[in-house]
Order: structure tokens, then C-alpha cells, then sequence
């Protein structure tokens, strides 16, 4: 499964995945429709950082490391540790050998270099830590990158991806890397936080469902596993639901489905605006600019996130 080289000739999207993995239960979610999708992606790395929920980096790479043995590409595809402070923290010491998320910065640096005719994506499902250092590290992998996030409550303030790391976002924000946002707005229709699903839905259409692991895999919140579909229902059954009728919000998971198919969402391209205070200032005249994704179709990325899990193919994985 594991190429040194991509093949030129497909037309998959090339990605890394940076993520929390252990903070709620949309990453796990994200990860698998990820490595599920293997006639549209390819991965290059799955990268994690730490946020202020789901312990420390040890904990965030341990949850990606069970959802990627459920998916059947361990250890094909490697977890690498990110960092646990800040972006301001750590830029001072990018200099260094080894500096806090250094591993995954050189990774990112290292697939962002490797000869292709398509741009790697950043798909950051957390804070921007490891990105804004690896564009602040080697400001000249940008145009050889597109970088698409969840986060923020555009142009609200608020959300937690943002508010782990404001500095990372505003350091982004004025670099020249290709970026689009795939907004959260709680609550709102026009956010990843309409695309949800219901206990009853995921256990009736993915119990039992995904590749067969080669090993059980105990969950986080105990219990064994052998396939993806069966530790959802696991993560569900264990967090609070919410709205009418009682549901979770997949938002990472809806980050990615743009990425499978762009007409999911709507896209808007703005003047790139910045964080004040945690407040954001919009820059009418900034001749940066930066894509909002917004008003996703929640039918069909659900839809298309269930067939993906029934009906898998394992992604490709492009080792260094």
C-alpha cells in the first residue's frame, strides 16, 4: 500500500491531515472518511497537536492511532506529534534541531517539497499550530501548498480551533499560502455545525461496518473494536447530544467532504481580516485573500460519509 512516489497521472487530492484527535468525537469521524476514500485522496502524513481538551499530545496521538488500525492502515501510515504550545511559544525556536512540534513540521516541510504536478492540502482540523510554523520555518513551501480549516465563527468571534491559537490564525492570515475556511457556526445553518447525525441514524447504518482490523482496538471510553463502524456508535453513545432531534455535529468531517467534492458548500472569497482582541477586523482593502466555505449540503455529505464507511476503499499512503 505504501508508494514512494505519487502516480502524476491520478487525479486524487493530495493531503495532509493535522488534527486533535482526542479532543471531541468529529476528528475520529474525519480521519475514517479520510482513509475510506481511497478512490479521491491520497495521504501524505496524519499529523496531531494539542488543544485544551482530550489530554496531552500522547492522548491525541493515540486516538488517531486507533481510528487508522480500525481503518486497517496502521502502520502503514504513521502518527506524527505536533505541538502542545503555542504558535508565539514556539516560533522563537524554529532555528533549532528539535524544537515542540518539530517532528510534524518537518513532515509537512518534507511532503510540501516532494515533486508533484498538484499542490499538497493542509486539512487542519484543530489549531493552526503546526501549519503557521512550518509556513514560518519554510515561508517558501506556500505556493506549493493550499491549507483548508475548520474553524471560526466568521464573522463572529469565537470557536474553539481558533481560540487554542489566535496568533497561528493571524500569522496565517497574512502569509500567501492558499487558504480557505470551512466556518463552524454553532448552531447555525450556514456552519459545519448543521451537518449532524443521530445515534439512532449510525447505529442502524454503520454498526458493524469498515474493514475488519487486524487486531481488536480497545476505545478510548473502554470496550473492543474491530471496525470503524461499531467504535462510532462508541463515541456517540458517550458525549451529550444536542438539538431536536438529539444529534452531533460531524464538523471535521465536513471539512473533508469538500475536499471529496467542492460543490458541497458554497465558497466566498473575502479580503483577508484579522483577530483583534478575539474580535475580527475586516481588512476591505487587503489585497490578500481567502475563501469562506459556508452553507454546507448536509444531505449529501452525510449521505456520502455513510456510503463511504459501507463501501470502502482504502486510501493510498505516500511514505517520505
Amino acid at each position: 500500500m505504501v508508494r514512494k512516489m505519487v502516480d502524476l497521472s491520478q487525479k486524487k487530492v493530495r493531503i495532509l491531515l493535522d488534527t486533535d484527535a482526542n479532543n471531541e468525537i468529529d476528528d475520529q469521524h474525519a480521519i475514517a472518511y479520510l482513509l475510506l476514500s481511497g478512490d479521491r485522496f491520497v495521504v501524505e502524513g496524519l499529523t496531531v497537536n494539542r488543544t485544551n481538551n482530550g489530554g496531552d499530545i500522547e492522548a491525541q496521538a493515540l486516538e488517531a492511532e486507533r481510528v487508522v488500525s480500525l481503518c486497517n492502515m496502521h502502520p502503514d501510515l504513521p502518527v506524527t506529534r505536533g505541538a502542545s504550545g503555542s504558535f508565539e511559544e514556539i516560533a522563537p525556536h524554529i532555528d533549532k534541531t528539535r524544537f515542540d512540534g518539530s517532528d510534524a513540521v518537518n513532515l509537512m516541510i518534507r511532503r510540501a517539497e516532494a515533486y508533484s504536478s498538484r499542490k499538497l492540502v493542509f486539512l487542519a482540523i484543530g489549531k493552526l499550530t503546526n501549519v503557521a510554523l512550518a509556513l514560518k520555518k519554510r515561508p517558501d513551501i506556500a505556493d506549493k501548498v493550499k491549507l483548508v480549516w475548520l474553524g471560526s465563527n466568521y464573522p463572529k468571534p469565537g470557536e474553539y480551533n481558533l481560540e487554542a491559537d489566535v496568533e497561528s490564525l493571524n500569522f496565517v492570515l497574512d502569509s500567501e499560502v492558499e487558504f480557505e475556511i470551512a466556518v463552524v457556526r454553532y448552531g447555525a445553518d450556514s456552519g459545519t455545525s448543521a451537518v449532524r447525525v443521530t445515534l439512532s441514524d449510525v447505529v442502524k447504518k454503520l454498526s458493524g461496518k469498515g474493514p475488519t482490523s487486524r487486531l481488536p482496538i480497545v476505545g478510548r471510553d473502554g470496550g473492543t473494536f474491530t471496525n470503524f463502524g461499531d467504535y462510532s456508535v462508541n463515541l456517540l453513545s458517550n458525549v451529550d447530544l444536542y438539538y431536536d432531534p438529539p444529534s452531533r455535529a460531524l464538523y471535521d468531517m465536513a471539512a473533508t467532504a469538500i475536499l471529496k467534492n467542492p460543490d458541497w458548500a458554497e465558497a466566498r472569497t473575502i479580503p483577508a481580516p484579522t483577530l483583534e482582541n478575539g474580535i475580527c477586523r475586516e481588512r476591505l482593502g487587503n489585497s490578500r485573500k481567502v475563501v469562506i466555505r459556508e452553507n454546507f449540503n448536509q444531505k449529501m455529505i452525510v449521505d456520502d460519509f455513510y456510503q463511504t464507511i459501507c463501501n470502502y476503499k482504502l486510501t493510498e499512503v505516500v511514505s517520505d
